[in-house]
């Protein structure tokens, strides 16, 4: 009996070692509760500070008044966002022992940036036509495709996260007035869910 003891805890302990082989297991559940509060608090800023509203779709030459403020506040929640999961995962790792870049997290990165590059790619493009209104939906549709990528690699609720993303982003491409709504939802509300549930059912 015991001895068949020791075969199941041998046997969980390789299952254990090749997942963490085979996947990134550093990304943390803060990381996303912080992103989903940065992305909050610069919808908030944009609707009520900026008074941005994003159905302001034009063909004409010239760009709507503040919308570089919008940019930057934008890139501004991204560096954040960024910045702070890049922290975080570093600090699960260093405890876990682990190291953060390594060969899965760097084929994760890969993954996730072609749709991200495409995005922004695109994005410059509706910024160029100034089709302001389409920047939101777009953002949340190429980041949805980044995360179901990058869940071939890491904790496979990430694909369920990108999946969401990409229903609101399609969603909001046809209710544009309500465009910057959906992008709190799913950038601010659905990060901070899922950065919860991740936490309490792997970081406890």
């Amino acid at each position: 009996m015991k001895r068949e003891r020791d075969y199941i805890q041998d046997i969980a302990e390789i299952r254990s070692m090749m997942e963490r082989s085979s996947k990134f297991l550093s990304l943390s559940g803060w990381a996303g509760i912080m992103a989903g509060i940065y992305a909050l608090a610069g919808a908030y800023i944009a609707s009520v500070v900026y008074d941005f509203s994003p159905d302001r779709i034009t063909y004409s030459v010239s760009l709507p008044a503040g919308l570089s403020e919008i940019i930057l506040l934008a890139l501004g929640v991204l560096i954040l966002a960024i910045g702070t999961a890049v922290f975080l995962s570093y600090s699960k790792a260093h405890k876990r022992g682990e190291q953060v870049w390594n060969t899965t997290s760097r084929r994760m990165i890969i993954h996730m940036s072609v749709p991200l590059a495409a995005g922004g790619i695109f994005m410059i493009i509706l910024l160029s036509k100034s089709l302001i209104g389409l920047l939101a939906p777009t953002s949340l549709v190429f980041y949805g495709l980044a995360l179901y990528n990058a869940g071939n690699f890491t904790y496979p609720e990430i694909k369920y996260l990108g999946i969401i993303q990409i229903g609101l982003g399609l969603i909001s491409c046809y209710f544009i007035e309500y465009s910057l709504m959906l992008w709190a939802l799913g950038f601010g509300v659905v990060h901070i869910v899922y950065g919860i549930v991740m936490h309490f059912k792997y970081e406890r």
